[in-house]
């Protein structure tokens, strides 16, 4: 995690807005057009821990000013979070930091949007919440296995405390991400992932919270064991009351059909616009409206025409605009109506 650095307000806010007061620009910094929301807009799964160019503060003041109202942030014990009251700290730093920022901005006429309708939404520092979870590479050293040694089983036992500071917090809205992961850097084996994955779900249902899932497949274009085996599990045990959320989405229709089945929401973020992303178009198509969710899973693929760059929570405003669009052509639903989900969905599944 990034823990709290020297900070400049004057260069933060050279870092959020240029001599033009745009808040996104090319290679070349030309500036970009922003899309105009027709709703709040939502990032239901953006990291602010795992920056590596971007100052965390400032990525939360630029969600603002794009009109987001709603950002959840994962945090993981094993990984970001392993000192739970530290973490939450952090992130309180942050938020006062940007709200600093927010004020400077201000004063060269630079505000957050407010889109007619949605007078009375909070201000995104005001919605910033949590979900806590262990990642799949975090499955052994979660239930402290790996080898024989008892520091194993100790830092599993401080994993198991952390995880729980973290999701009593006043912030924290679920559990996640956890899940499974056959993907080409996961090395790991199914049994440890599966053990982990059950243990989540089964607490995320005794506290009567929603969950967040990742879950990646492997390369080969062939097999989908990870989807597989978590919708075996999901079908055995259950979803919980409050939801489940099937984040970052990139497989297609097929795969994501039996989910929502089960009443999982899906989350599309920036590999929906990609090129070469048809069937994640054609899966934000058809997944059922009150299913619908946006996320970045910044600082991760960033969307189109921001590739290349590091993904931060207010790029969800390309992605969703790229969701709205598809709908609407598709005959789906109006942009309006892909909009007012995206923003209903998100406070409805993620909210205190």
């Amino acid at each position: 995690m990034p823990w709290m650095t020297e900070w400049n307000l004057d260069k933060a806010l050279v870092a959020l807005l240029a001599d033009d007061n745009a808040l996104f620009h090319d290679k070349k910094g030309r500036p970009i057009e922003l899309p105009r929301a027709l709703a709040p807009l939502a990032d239901s799964h953006g990291h602010l821990t795992h920056f590596r160019r971007n100052d965390p503060s400032v990525a939360l003041a630029r969600a603002a000013l794009v009109g987001m109202r709603l950002l959840v942030v994962p945090l993981d014990p094993v990984g970001d979070a392993h000192d739970a009251p530290a973490a939450l700290a952090w992130l309180d730093e942050v938020i006062a930091r940007a709200a600093e920022l927010l004020d400077a901005a201000a004063t060269r006429g630079v505000t957050p949007p407010v889109v007619a309708g949605y007078e009375n939404v909070p201000n995104l520092l005001d919605n910033v919440r949590i979900i806590a979870g262990v990642h799949p590479y975090g499955a052994e050293a979660f239930l402290g296995r790996g080898s024989t040694d008892r520091s194993d089983a100790a830092f599993g036992e401080a994993s198991h405390e952390a995880l729980m500071t973290l999701l009593e917090s006043p912030r924290c809205v679920g559990v996640g991400e956890f899940g499974l992961d056959f993907g080409p850097y996961n090395t790991l084996g199914e049994q440890v992932q599966m053990d982990a994955y059950v243990e989540q779900l089964r607490l995320a249902k005794r506290l009567n919270m929603p969950v967040e899932l990742h879950l990646r497949d492997e390369e080969d274009g062939v097999h989908t064991t990870g989807h597989d085996l978590a919708l075996s599990v999901l079908r055995a045990e259950g979803i919980p009351e409050k939801g489940c959320d099937l984040h970052c989405y990139t497989s297609d229709v097929a795969v994501m059909e039996p989910f929502v089945e089960l009443g999982c929401h899906v989350a599309f973020g920036g590999a929906v616009t990609f090129a070469r992303s048809a069937d994640i178009r054609e899966a934000a198509a058809a997944c059922p409206t009150k299913l619908l969710l946006s996320e970045t899973d910044s600082p991760y693929m960033a969307p189109v025409p921001l590739r290349g760059q590091e993904c931060e929570p207010a790029m969800v405003a390309y992605s969703a605009a790229c969701v709205a669009n598809v709908r609407e052509e598709t005959g789906i639903s109006t942009r309006q109506e892909t909009y007012q989900a995206l923003w209903d969905n998100a406070n409805h599944l993620l909210r205190h």
